[in-house]
């Protein structure tokens, strides 16, 4: 999984970042290498998150993401792909990748 993190601070929509040459590159890029784009999405500003945490079983509810920080997490994309190196190239040539910062997460297989 690749977790898109950037600043907030001029959020572009969904319609937006996919019109986005940079975008369009990317999506064409991965297909001529063969990774696969199994999904993603992007996620509403960190202004509407809410963080819950449960000490001693009791509930705590708080307006806001988990850490306070200039980067948030944005989006996210799910893809398919051979190795670290592919994961690694794929999430150079995101075009979030020159502002922000991308976390490549692998996803838990048993």
């Amino acid at each position: 999984m690749l977790i898109i993190c950037d600043d907030e601070s001029a959020p572009l929509g969904p319609a937006e970042i996919a019109r986005l040459p940079g975008h369009i590159d990317w999506i064409e890029h991965m297909e001529r290498s063969g990774v696969v784009l199994l999904g993603g999405e992007r996620l509403r500003s960190s202004d509407d998150a809410t963080s819950v945490r449960t000490r001693d079983g009791e509930v705590l509810i708080s307006d806001g993401p988990f850490m306070e920080t200039k980067e948030q997490i944005g989006g996210f994309a799910l893809i398919e792909c051979a190795d670290l190196d592919a994961a690694v190239e794929a999430a150079s040539r995101h075009p979030f990748a020159a502002h922000g910062v991308i976390e490549i997460r692998p996803v838990w297989q048993e």
